[in-house]
């Protein structure tokens, strides 16, 4: 099968991107990345910021000739009284927040098998289209799993797999194509029509569905492609896709939609692969 080079997989990520991404989505995205790359400040700022209003009282207090002992008989002191309470929650919030961090997150590289099985009865610019696909997903973001199933077939699984126990080595797991269809996960995602993001695939029950992706994968994301098909995404990393990639992964399921729809009408016709 000869494949169509389709460019550098990073300028065609950005230039589709960009222009759908919403003001608001990519405002958030910032805010939040600059508070990641400052935890440490953040969490002390209710400390700082309780530590100068006590100060200030008591520099009020001293510069207004009052006793710099708080009591209830005038309203500055009870202004003050009330300030004070208000430092000493922020100091104990700032405390709180250094106590508890959160759990950090790495990339796990999955324990399965590589594997490249493009069905045999797919167009040649279906085929080149797909593993356009995966080269960008992978090169990307945090994709290290996909498994396309279209009109009752699995047109592509690529990238890493769960072993198979049916034979001995290392063979990838064959995608039952039935099974996942009659799954809760498939169904709902085909009734909704909309992406499905399981950003930490271990808390889901429903993973069991989903055999054919390495154990140890971390986050998912099911995209429909149109009402006929499902673009599995496995990745390594829990909470590993981001907003903007949910939102891309989004534009690439409609494209591959648009794909499939109009070359595999009569061409997919038999059960069979292209396995490397």
């Amino acid at each position: 099968m000869d494949v169509i080079d389709t460019g550098a997989p990073l300028r065609v990520l950005w230039s589709v991107r960009d222009p759908w991404m919403p003001k608001a989505s990519l405002g958030t995205e910032m805010i939040a990345d600059w508070i990641s790359k400052n935890d440490d400040s953040v969490r002390k700022l209710p400390i700082y910021v309780g530590g100068i209003s006590l100060l200030g009282v008591l520099f009020n207090r001293t510069a207004s000739g009052i006793a710099p002992v708080a009591d209830a008989t005038s309203s500055q002191s009870r202004a003050d009284l009330l300030t004070i309470g208000l430092a000493v929650t922020n100091i104990l919030a700032g405390l709180v927040w250094l106590s508890i961090r959160p759990k950090s997150i790495s990339v796990v590289p999955p324990r399965g098998v590589q594997c490249e099985r493009i069905h045999s009865n797919i167009p040649d610019v279906v085929a080149s289209e797909l593993t356009w696909a995966w080269e960008s997903l992978s090169t990307v973001t945090c994709c290290r799993s996909l498994v396309i199933v279209y009109d009752g077939v699995c047109v592509l699984q690529i990238g890493y797999a769960s072993a198979s126990s049916s034979y001995e080595g290392e063979h990838p797991m064959v995608v039952d194509s039935n099974k996942l269809m009659q799954g809760s996960i498939y169904q709902g995602v085909i009734k909704s029509g909309s992406q499905n993001y399981l950003a930490n695939l271990s808390l889901y029950p429903g993973k069991s569905e989903l055999p054919f992706l390495p154990l140890n994968t971390q986050a998912v994301i099911l995209q429909p492609l149109g009402d006929k098909g499902i673009a599995i995404l496995g990745g390594d990393t829990i909470r590993g896709f981001t907003t903007s990639d949910q939102a891309w992964i989004t534009l690439i399921g409609g494209k591959l939609d648009a794909t499939l729809s109009k070359h595999m009408a009569d061409s997919v016709s038999l059960p069979s692969s292209k396995a490397k």
